[in-house]
């Protein structure tokens, strides 16, 4: 062989290497309810858990990405095109994005991140060891819904009519209000259900407010609220309802208190197990990391703009006060 062939033929090959190596990355189907932007920090926490494990995007790994944005019927078929397109795992984010790619596979390891029990959702035998395709982290969603509403009445110890907002549409909404309604009993509160789906029905709920003569409104868990908490923090502030939800954002956008988990850590757990699965471990001998820390967040310039004052009871308990 020429000197000249032997090195195109050399050139050629090198060249083709880099595509070879792409073609041999392996694939993970990222399943999310709601949107790309809505979920910017928490997908970046995700790659960070990953890149723990040794994985990083577009170098030895690749992500293809599902997002619903907002309309959880569109899962299911989102969930049956990653097992087409036959991904090595799928990380489901959210309860809705977990049980339709539950219902898609069980033979590709899932590793969700939700809000509800997996266990008592009948998606995993035991959080120690969880057997079949699934693991992954579970937050205190259900757990701290009555807290959210205890710190309410307590910051409001006046209000005797409270409302809680749903996601009709999310599975875990069921169980969500009925341990709301659990504690109102508990106590002394009427406490009225309303339903929201859309951005379009926002304005409603807080006419429906005006009209059931609800003092304080809990926000329910829910995907679709995370992707919107600046303008529900906006709509709580202009028709002066004193309001609690769960991530921080909500109250950074100006609400008036949130109660719940990191928004981040439990995205960076996920990327982990996701890196660990890839490197050869099994779900389902991977336990079901519960992530239990939660965070305070008291905004002292809403209350002040309601009129409220915050006892120090609650002051001394919050991990950040915004003023």
């Amino acid at each position: 062989m020429k000197r000249r062939e032997f090195i195109s033929l050399l050139g050629s090959a090198a060249a083709a290497w880099p595509l070879a190596a792409h073609a041999q990355q392996p694939v993970i189907g990222l399943l999310n309810s709601t949107s790309a932007e809505a979920y910017a920090s928490r997908i970046a926490a995700f790659r960070q858990g990953l890149s723990e494990t040794g994985y990083v995007e577009g170098r030895n790994v690749a992500i293809e990405y599902r997002w619903a944005e907002s309309q959880y019927d569109r899962l299911p078929g989102m969930a049956a095109e990653l097992v087409r397109r036959q991904v090595a795992v799928i990380a489901a984010i959210t309860t809705p994005a977990v049980l339709a790619a539950k219902a898609a596979t069980t033979t590709i390891p899932i590793v969700f991140e939700m809000g509800a029990d997996p266990v008592a959702v009948g998606l995993i035998a035991s959080l120690s060891r969880p057997g079949g395709n699934l693991t992954g982290v579970s937050l205190l969603n259900v757990e701290l819904g009555p807290k959210r509403l205890e710190l309410l009445h307590e910051l409001v110890p006046t209000a005797t009519i409270a409302a809680a907002l749903f996601n009709p549409t999310n599975p875990n909404a069921e169980t969500l209000s009925r341990e709301l309604l659990a504690a109102a009993r508990t106590l002394g509160l009427q406490l009225h259900v309303i339903h929201a789906s859309a951005e379009g029905d926002f304005e409603m709920v807080f006419a429906t407010l005006l009209k059931l003569r609800a003092s304080t409104l809990v926000i329910g868990s829910d995907p679709f609220f995370n992707s919107r908490s600046e303008q529900l923090a906006a709509l709580a502030i202009r028709h002066a309802v004193p309001t609690i939800y769960q991530y921080r954002a909500f109250a950074a956008a100006g609400g008036l208190m949130s109660y719940g988990g990191s928004f981040t850590e439990p995205f960076r757990q996920t990327g982990v197990y996701t890196g660990r699965i890839l490197k050869g471990e099994k779900p389902g001998d991977l336990p079901v990391q519960q992530s239990t820390k939660v965070e305070l967040i008291i905004n002292l310039k809403t209350a002040k703009a309601l009129g409220l004052t915050v006892p120090l009871s609650i002051l001394g308990r919050a991990d950040e006060v915004i003023e």
